[in-house]
């Protein structure tokens, strides 16, 4: 709301159409970088404790990542000046149509980066966020943009009384969204479909700088091994252990591979294991993987991650990042996978999204419409350290499951691991740097919701919304 009010208090037909394009450029860009210093900051630590930079260069990589997020807003804030310039504050209707564009953007150029989508601040209010059910985070984001937009056009006295009538029908909107989440989640038809399955979340908690340590891996592996027979003990048919959890590559070392194939046999588990795998082409290619282990001991399928991160496990651009010599040598250069696999589990399928590609709401909605009757994800978030990033990638994972009307659980090294019930709801979570198992159960669902079956329908329809709205403000005398 503050930036929509600034747009507006510069005038709707300023002397200087170019000035006044700059200064909207300018509220939104230092909008944007408010906002995303306050919460990607902690990528400055993760390139200075694990890329070996100095503290100084971290954080001025860390400001050019908020200041490519930023462009967003500011962009925003351009197509909304560029319509109230010619519409006056009527074309603050449009203002919520334009931010999910650029979130739009955000999520697909330059293989995108959708972290913290400002629909993600709901998944916690849970009336709320059964509204992803139907349209997706988008649909959430577009609510809350439409309400800051009637708050900005209800701030502007000169409207008189009519400046309250689109804050009034905004509200409405909200309260029916809200009765109908509450009575979707009284009903929790799907919590009682489906067939029900014991699962356990293997948390190992090993320290980043330990994970490759080669005098650590025996006990690395001993610390899962204990874990998962003690979940199986305790009645667990799925036992999901995180990303990059063996300390070795699992189809290269003989012992290590053998010892976890017979863990499945012996505990007549499935073993949905994150592994590092390597294709012998030349040069070879490396691959974060997941693996699926049946419980006859063979491996039945293996996931290859789609939505490499960039500066973690490539390195985009490399030619300009000369002053970053160190984070380039660092980090591993891995190929990406090209598809989603289906993992047979109990007669039905399940699937994986490997660390962040689990923000990318299309994945897990393509996953679906393959058959995945259960969404998982594997995740390495040591590197995060204790900021708030490991609960924000937790919260933006649980979106997935109302998204899709699925159960998701979720393993990590070091937390947050937990199962989200198809409603948001978590049924079972863990701390960040706890060692602990999670055992509870899911169900394998069939159905599939509105957004799984249209997809981002609102959000394209938005794009096209804003594209037209400028074609009119253009040709507007």
């Amino acid at each position: 709301m503050p930036l929509l009010v600034g747009l507006l208090s510069g005038g709707a037909t300023p002397a200087q159409p170019g000035r006044a394009s700059l200064r909207a450029l300018g509220l939104g860009f230092s909008t944007g970088l408010v906002y995303f210093v306050g919460t990607v900051y902690w990528t400055s630590s993760v390139m200075s404790q694990f890329g070996d930079l100095p503290a100084a260069v971290a954080v001025l990589l860390m400001l050019l990542l908020a200041a490519y997020l930023a462009l967003y807003p500011a962009v925003f804030a351009l197509l909304v000046h560029r319509v109230t310039s010619r519409f006056g504050a009527a074309g603050l209707l449009v203002a919520p149509a334009a931010w999910v564009t650029t979130e739009l953007g955000r999520t697909y150029l330059f293989t995108g980066f959708p972290w913290v989508l400002l629909g993600y601040s709901q998944v916690t209010v849970l009336p709320i966020a059964q509204l992803a059910s139907l349209f997706g985070v988008y649909g959430i984001s577009l609510l809350l943009a439409s309400v800051n937009a009637a708050l900005a056009y209800a701030a502007l006295p000169r409207h008189g009384g009519a400046r309250w009538r689109p804050l009034a029908a905004v509200l409405i909107v909200v309260v029916a969204t809200a009765v109908w989440g509450g009575l979707r989640l009284r009903d929790s038809r799907l919590t009682r479909e489906g067939t029900p399955f014991p699962v356990a979340l293997v948390q190992g908690n090993i320290a980043q700088e330990q994970k490759w340590d080669p005098s650590r891996a025996p006990m690395i592996l001993r610390r899962y091994l204990d874990m998962s027979r003690n979940a199986a003990a305790g009645g667990a048919k799925l036992i999901i252990w995180p990303e990059s959890s063996l300390p070795f590559y699992l189809q290269e070392d003989a012992v290590g591979g053998a010892a976890v194939r017979r863990l499945a046999f012996e505990s007549r588990a499935h073993l949905l294991v994150g592994s590092d795998q390597i294709e012998r082409t030349t040069p070879p290619r490396y691959f974060n993987s997941a693996f699926l282990i049946t419980p006859d001991g063979t491996i039945d399928a293996v996931y290859r991650k789609m939505h490499l991160v960039p500066f973690g496990e490539y390195v985009p651009l490399k030619p300009l990042l000369f002053f970053a010599g160190p984070l380039v040598e660092a980090v591993a250069d891995f190929s990406a996978g090209d598809a989603p696999v289906m993992m047979p589990v109990g007669g039905h399928n399940v699937t994986t999204a490997i660390c962040y590609e689990v923000v990318y709401p299309d994945l897990a909605r393509h996953a679906v419409a393959m058959g995945s009757h259960l969404l998982t994800t594997i995740t390495n978030d040591a590197w995060y350290g204790r900021s708030s990033a490991p609960w924000q990638h937790f919260e933006q994972a649980s979106m997935r499951a109302v998204e899709q009307g699925r159960y998701l659980a979720r393993s990590a090294n070091t937390g947050v691991s937990g199962i989200v019930d198809p409603y948001g709801r978590v049924l079972a979570r863990s701390s960040i740097f706890e060692q602990t198992t999670l055992l509870g159960e899911i169900r394998f669902l069939e159905g599939r919701t509105v957004y799984a079956r249209i997809g981002d329908v609102l959000a394209y329809g938005c794009a096209m919304l804003t594209l037209a709205a400028l074609l009119l403000a253009r040709r507007r005398p």
